[in-house]
């Protein structure tokens, strides 16, 4: 249930540009007639609604969520903070130029925000963040802690440059093609990230022990 309440504004935002993409004369109506104030011009075309709507219902998702969280009493997340403002400010202007170049920033910027969080923490506080988080769980060598911290950090720089590639080169022209990259293909690396990370510490677990 977590995972879920992590990626609920992912979900949205694919969902909401899906059935957006699949109604676009709606779509389209629906911004120009009741958010014609926020849009620079005062309309947007048919083919630029889909991602306008998913990225207004994706940041009202994210401002629930942290709110949800808020009024239940528990801890937001730096990570869920960053992400909301950085998806606050791009997709603002996704939404005012009409422009999905900016959302497409928007996972690079979060992405590469936790890798300069990350490498600051150690760098300057001399505290690993990927150590502080697990080491309750798992007791491993300092030298380990330390390989994981930089493995996190340098995964997040790569994803980063990977999304700039499938938005910007690979997709360029094709906005439902890195929304779908953006759902699963980013879910299927992290995925293939955290089994590395399981054997790499299975190895070290049974040594420790």
């Amino acid at each position: 249930m977590k995972f879920l309440f992590d990626i609920f504004p992912l979900l949205v935002f694919f969902g909401s540009y899906k059935y957006a993409g699949a109604h676009e004369q709606a779509a389209q109506e629906l911004i120009n007639n009741h958010l014609s104030a926020i849009i620079s011009g005062g309309a947007v075309t048919a083919s630029q609604a889909p991602i306008i709507v998913a990225t207004i219902v994706g940041i009202v998702a994210t401002m629930l969520q942290i709110g949800y969280l808020l009024v239940r009493g528990r801890k937001v997340d730096g990570a869920l903070w960053v992400s909301m403002v950085v998806f606050v400010f791009f997709g603002g202007l996704t939404i005012y130029f009409h422009d999905e170049d900016f959302i497409k920033w928007k996972p690079t910027i979060i992405y590469w925000s936790f890798a300069t969080a990350m490498l600051v923490a150690y760098r300057f506080f001399d505290k690993n963040l990927i150590k502080a988080a697990m080491e309750k769980q798992v007791s491993l060598p300092e030298q380990v802690w330390i390989r994981l911290h930089f493995a996190w950090i340098t995964f997040w720089l790569v994803l980063g440059f990977v999304n700039l590639f499938v938005a910007f080169v690979l997709f360029k022209a094709d906005n439902g093609a890195w929304v779908n990259f953006k759902v699963f293909g980013v879910t299927g690396l992290m995925l293939l990230f955290f089994i590395a990370q399981a054997f790499y510490l299975s190895k070290h677990i049974k040594d420790e022990a």
